[in-house]
């Protein structure tokens, strides 16, 4: 029997990500889970393409919009399941075991527990608001992975060809339906510690909040 499982990341100069993020997927790969890896991407500059190679993913390249780019990456995954992952979140060990429960459970769509490689209060407090909003509202982040059936993306029309929030539009276009496993997702805390955790996470609910009440995508991302 072939492996249900299709990873599909998008990449834009995603090299560092990719050195963290790849050598969790191994595990998946040892328990039979993952058929391919499909690293989607959006004309990187550094050794993106090479890393991608020498992994053994199919690779696809394209214009540099997220959203675009995860449906270009979901089209070519041959998976009765897909996982997208940011490549720059790194799974759990055990993972395998979490998702294969869930696909078997046919529990649906999927998010995992976010958390921060970083420590300090200020990331115990933006990662808990992360799962808080992914569990009461059903709207999880890119960063903390989407698992779903094929037919439930099919379902869900896919992934809008726009440059922010595709996460959010999928998901409520999945209308709720999507779970918290338990298990945790470790995403880079890099922009935060760049920006401030608090500029930074007040600016990601101001996005929220104004791509909800009707603000195009492509408008919120001149404030990204």
């Amino acid at each position: 029997m072939r492996a249900k499982l299709s990873v599909v990341m998008p990449t834009l100069n995603a090299e560092a990500g990719l050195a963290r993020s790849l050598p969790a997927l191994a595990e998946g790969l040892e328990a039979g889970l993952i058929r391919e890896l499909v690293i989607s991407d959006g004309g990187s500059q550094d050794a993106t393409g090479q890393i991608a190679e020498a992994a053994g993913a199919v690779f696809v390249v394209g214009a540099a919009s997220r959203g675009g780019q995860l449906r270009r990456g979901v089209r070519v995954a041959r998976g009765e399941w897909l996982l997208v992952l940011h490549a720059d979140s790194v799974l759990p060990p055990g993972w395998p075991e979490v998702v294969k429960a869930h696909i078997a459970n046919g529990q649906g769509a999927a998010a995992f527990r976010l958390a921060f490689d970083s420590r300090g209060l200020a990331a115990r407090v933006v990662a808990g608001w992360a799962n808080l909003r992914s569990k009461v509202f059903g709207l999880p982040y890119g960063d903390q992975g989407l698992l779903l059936s094929r037919f439930e993306y099919d379902d869900a029309g896919g992934y809008s060809d726009i440059p922010l929030m595709e996460d959010v539009a999928i998901a409520q276009a999945l209308g709720r339906r999507i779970t918290l496993l338990p298990a945790t997702v470790t995403t880079s805390a890099e922009r935060y510690r760049r920006d401030g955790w608090l500029r930074r996470g007040g600016r990601n609910l101001l996005l929220l909040l104004r791509y909800l009440c009707g603000t195009r995508p492509e408008d919120l991302l001149r404030r990204y």
